[in-house]
């Protein structure tokens, strides 16, 4: 089995992969709600998921994948208040192709209030 890894870290940016594939698996390191231009979205719970899976979305295209291929979601809140709006958000991402998921309240880096990491089912052709 062979393991690739795409999206080495910048000069100074914390040490890990966006993404690395392991056989027929693709595993994306958590994801927050940040910007394109380096800064955490301001907003609710609601923002912060939204950008965080389109950050995932976008890493998952740059393999060729989309959310229907994630196979297992784990996803951090920090107040479980916010399960509701979170929820919303998630439900209108992944529609019928639901992965299985786990949810847990967490401190996060400040001023996120949501990370989400994933694993796709990508078998290579």
């Amino acid at each position: 089995m062979s393991i690739e890894r795409f999206g080495s870290p910048a000069a100074g940016a914390p040490p890990y992969s966006k993404a690395v594939r392991a056989g027929d698996f693709v595993f994306l390191s958590g994801q927050v709600p940040m910007g394109a231009d380096g800064t955490i979205v301001p907003g609710g719970i609601e923002a912060q998921t939204k950008q965080s899976i389109e950050n995932i979305k976008t890493i998952l295209g740059s393999l060729g994948l989309s959310l229907k291929d994630v196979v297992k979601a784990t996803c951090w809140i920090d107040d479980a208040r916010d399960f509701g709006g979170f929820n919303k958000v998630y439900a209108q991402y992944f529609g019928e192709a639901l992965p299985a998921r786990s949810t847990v309240e967490a401190r996060l880096v400040v001023d996120c209030k949501v990370e989400i990491e994933v694993v796709a089912y990508a078998p290579k052709k």
